[in-house]
């Protein structure tokens, strides 16, 4: 127990601090869910990373680490339409960059992609009855969406317009991630594709904790205790963060994403629809540089990454991040090199001490 002055989200989970650890797909681990989760913060698992097998081992693998409420995190888009041609056309845009690695052009793996929250992904929740399923591009059909609240889980979901959180509010979540530009990965945006009128964290929250009565979780640009703070004077009931976490070693990221993220300015990351085809924020690049960072060229999400994957490979090898997507948020300067554990109770002490309060006895 905490003396934390907002207890919405708290009691509404069953943790101890209002501080949730994003999902991070291809990122997370189950040992950074687990050490989150025992610091009395909410730890997540992004499904949208997993096949069902895996994800039903990864959550044996929380479960058998911690007895505290957790996230299953999904991703809800809509699979594309195959589009020969604009396949053809994002290969023959990287075909000289094949060449200069060294690749045949027309080598190219299958496109690859995301499964969306599906039916069996569901009856996997009703298997294993998370604490809170959180989604991502909206939310699933309302025949899966009742099912997931019948095992008693909370339901939230990120939005990042006004309009965006009372649709989700409309549908029935418990609480709204109000997600503002400055967060790192791909953006939660469901009812509009224009990222010019995106808006920032700390506009958007208070105008969507005025917008709806559900608890609101501010995400985007949160690193360290003044973060939380200034989240929770916007009347946020909690944060999400995720470039933070980052810098932990649970974390699993290629090396070239570590060094970039040792040496990211706060002007070093821009939003990017290359690397998956739907935009995300991650620090610049030399692909993002030459041919975006957003652009018409990419196939539909999720498969723009199919025709990458050789070069981002070939470069790695060599010790390059030219063709890696390197997620991260404009607040990554902040970040520190702590276990997710000792980094989850370091933000609630620092944000609580700010708040003029202090973590009471365990």
């Amino acid at each position: 127990m905490t003396a934390w002055p907002d207890r919405r989200i708290l009691d509404l989970f069953g943790i101890d601090h209002p501080i949730l650890q994003a999902p991070m797909a291809n990122a997370s681990t189950p040992a950074m869910a687990v050490a989150v989760s025992e610091a009395g913060g909410l730890g997540s698992l992004p499904g949208a990373q997993y096949t069902l097998d895996g994800l039903k081992a990864a959550v044996a693998e929380v479960r058998q680490g911690t007895g505290r409420p957790f996230n299953l995190n999904f991703f809800c888009h809509t699979p594309p339409v195959p589009d020969p041609a604009r396949l053809l056309s994002w290969r023959a845009r990287l075909a000289p960059y094949y060449v200069e690695l060294g690749l045949d052009p027309a080598d190219t793996p299958p496109t690859g992609g995301r499964t969306p929250f599906d039916a069996d992904f569901c009856a996997l929740v009703e298997e294993v009855k998370p604490a809170v399923v959180s989604f991502h591009f909206g939310l699933p059909g309302k025949v899966l969406l009742d099912r997931v609240k019948a095992t008693g889980a909370k339901v939230i979901a990120s939005a990042t317009t006004v309009a965006e959180a009372r649709w989700l509010e409309h549908h029935g979540v418990d609480a709204v991630i109000a997600m503002g530009l400055e967060a790192g990965g791909h953006r939660g945006n469901f009812l509009s594709d224009d990222m010019a009128t995106q808006v920032g964290t700390f506009a958007l929250v208070p105008q969507v904790a005025d917008a709806v009565s559900v608890p609101v979780i501010a995400a985007g640009g949160i690193a360290d205790g003044r973060g939380i703070v200034a989240a929770l004077a916007l009347s946020a009931s909690a944060v999400q963060i995720g470039t933070a976490y980052l810098f932990c070693p649970e974390i699993k990221i290629p090396e070239v994403h570590r060094q970039a993220l040792d040496s990211v300015t706060d002007d070093g990351t821009a939003v990017t629809n290359l690397f998956t085809g739907r935009p995300a924020r991650g620090i610049v690049n030399r692909l993002m540089r030459e041919v975006g960072p957003l652009s018409d060229a990419p196939t539909a999400f999720p498969t723009a990454g199919g025709a990458l994957a050789p070069l981002r490979a070939k470069a790695e090898a060599a010790g390059s991040g030219d063709f890696t997507n390197q997620w991260a948020g404009q607040a990554a300067r902040l970040g520190r090199a702590l276990p997710a554990g000792d980094l989850t109770r370091t933000l609630a002490t620092d944000a609580l001490k700010r708040l003029g309060g202090e973590p009471l006895a365990s």
